[in-house]
């Protein structure tokens, strides 16, 4: 029998309703404040409010998953705050927005110092590459909410940003002829751990070694990518149609931008980790769904653009490659297999 998502309890289909309803109700307060104007609210990348001088205020947040439970397991907390950074970062930059403040929340069944600091130096570390302040935050001691053995916890933040009129991306300027430009993924990331754990943990312990791969829960453990630094020389320097980080429901998110064809035929070899899940009865389409499959971030553009743009992210040390080009065929295609 394959393991998919839904198997081992995440069903994207019912979260992605969840979704549309929570919208809705939000969609409620848009006009409560004069002093911002709404300018793209929920289902994008990052919400955006107009404010006094004309500037745009962008902000969006997001977790680490079920990515703790390997950090616990592993007894190692120093890079999963990294990973906390990287999933608010890559995701405000999607719009063309700078960060320039942070603020994270840490909650636990109970109160350990030592972990503390080492979840906050990963923060700290995160926040370096992204050249963002950390600015504030929250600790929660809640035993009777955080269930778990010995140490348990959570970790989400919010990331604050500011965008000019002029370099807003929202991907409705993608138009077919555009390029696909895949920027090189570090791991696993943060998405799909449920999975991951599910397809990979029934038959190795987290600290086995398999040949090829390495020490399981070292690769698992593999911070995320921070592309903030060449992203945002590339938004300076190029003309681009739209961007995405890729993260829960992988090359599904390529819809956020614009309803239209991405055809992607030109993936990097599958990593070892992905190549070990899959081996373990996850479908190559539940795999295009759900895991990054070597490629973390996404630049849409013009053809004539993408010489430029790949020589930005090289520049930078992000290894990265042309991974497929827009058609008009609506729905997005990996190697020939539709999985939206």
């Amino acid at each position: 029998m394959s393991l998919t998502y839904k198997k081992a309890g995440v069903d994207i289909s019912k979260i992605k309703k969840s979704q549309v309803a929570i919208g809705n109700l939000i969609e409620s307060t848009h006009k409560l404040q004069k002093m911002a104007k709404i300018k793209h609210g929920f289902g994008h990348y990052a919400g955006i409010v107009e404010i006094p001088g004309g500037n745009l205020l962008a902000t969006h947040t997001d977790g680490v998953g079920t990515k703790v439970i390997i950090a616990n397991m592993m007894k190692r907390y120093n890079s999963i705050g990294i990973d906390c950074v990287a999933m608010n970062v890559n995701d405000i930059i999607c719009i063309g927005a700078t960060p320039i403040s942070f603020v994270d929340y840490i909650a636990a069944n109970k109160n350990n110092q030592q972990i503390f600091k080492k979840i906050v130096e990963g923060l700290v570390k995160g926040a370096k590459k992204a050249k963002m302040p950390i600015v504030g935050g929250e600790t929660a001691i809640m035993p009777d909410v955080i269930e778990g053995k010995g140490f348990a916890f959570d970790l989400a933040g919010m990331v604050v940003g500011l965008v000019s009129k002029n370099k807003l991306v929202l991907g409705n300027k993608i138009k077919p002829g555009d390029v696909i430009i895949g920027a090189k993924s570090s791991g696993i990331h943060s998405n799909g751990y449920s999975l991951a754990r599910k397809a990979l943990l029934t038959k190795y312990s987290i600290k086995d070694k398999v040949k090829g791969v390495g020490m399981i829960g070292d690769v698992l453990l593999t911070p995320t990518e921070i592309y903030v630094q060449p992203v945002l020389e590339i938004i300076q320097k190029c003309k681009i149609s739209g961007m995405a980080h890729i993260t829960g429901g992988s090359f599904t998110k390529l819809t956020r931008l614009k309803q239209i064809g991405y055809e992607i035929d030109s993936l990097p070899e599958m990593p070892p980790i992905m190549e070990l899940i899959s081996n373990q009865g996850v479908k190559i389409e539940e795999m295009y769904k759900t895991f990054n499959m070597g490629i973390g971030f996404c630049v849409v553009s013009p053809k004539e653009q993408v010489e430029r743009i790949k020589s930005i992210f090289k520049k930078h040390g992000v290894k990265n490659q042309e991974i497929g080009r827009i058609v008009s065929k609506k729905g997005v295609f990996v190697n020939s297999v539709k999985i939206a």
